[in-house]
């Protein structure tokens, strides 16, 4: 699904990226973790078509990145720091506009299952502004996966949720994955990185520096092994 050969990413002077090689096959569920300034945002960004690479190639479903780019965005979804939604339109509307800018069929009834799956059927018709922080992440949860998408780009998806939201965001997560979807997700949360994935990336300094299968692995031991990898306390 993903193949990424010698990604390179520079900033000026600086180099954020040194030489990414990563394979990711359909429906694995990748967790990257790592130290802030790791490079691991950055990654996702270009993985997900959002920033470009100062060197090496990047293929998203049989697509090369640097001449398909249209093709492969409708097959992404994004959740990061920023929701991406308009605070002056209800939730309705925000996930009309994505839903119509994707081209998705039948979308008044997907619009509202997919509220259903974040739980904020009840407040399709308010505007965002008045959401907590923790209902605006859901909405953008529900924005990434309108459409559908066959890739799901998650970075640090569980900062301000509370608990209800983090089980939520599970499930959903959980239902993306089983139907033979890719999910690329940023966490600095072990126990919940662990439960949900195939396999766990560690960046560090802008290069892979530990790379597992995730069964069998318990958060104890992720947290010796990064600690003792990238060094500090986590």
């Amino acid at each position: 699904m993903i193949t990424a050969e010698n990604i390179t990413k520079k900033i000026g002077s600086k180099t954020i990226l040194k030489g990414i090689d990563l394979h990711i096959a359909k429906g694995e569920f990748i967790t990257v973790f790592g130290p802030n300034g790791a490079g691991k945002s950055t990654l996702l960004k270009i993985l997900a078509i959002l920033m470009k690479p100062s060197g090496g190639t990047l293929t998203i479903n049989g697509f090369n990145t640097n001449n398909e780019v249209v093709k492969v965005r409708g097959q992404i979804g994004v959740i990061s720091h920023q929701t991406l939604l308009y605070d002056s339109l209800t939730a309705y509307e925000n996930l009309e506009f994505y839903g119509r800018m994707y081209g998705v069929d039948n979308l008044r009834e997907r619009i509202f299952d997919v509220l259903q799956e974040v739980g904020l059927e009840y407040a399709f018709n308010d505007p965002v502004r008045t959401f907590s922080r923790g209902m605006q992440q859901r909405l953008a949860i529900a924005r990434a996966t309108i459409h559908q998408p066959e890739i799901l780009f998650l970075d640090e998806p569980y900062t301000g949720l509370d608990q209800q939201a983090i089980e939520i965001l599970n499930s959903v997560l959980h239902k993306f994955n089983i139907k033979d979807r890719t999910v690329f997700m940023i966490t600095h949360n072990f126990e919940q990185g662990l439960d949900l994935s195939d396999k766990v990336l560690i960046i560090s300094k802008g290069r892979i520096v530990y790379e597992r299968k995730a069964a069998g692995l318990m958060p104890h031991e992720m947290k010796d092994v990064y600690i003792n990898t990238v060094g500090g306390k986590v």
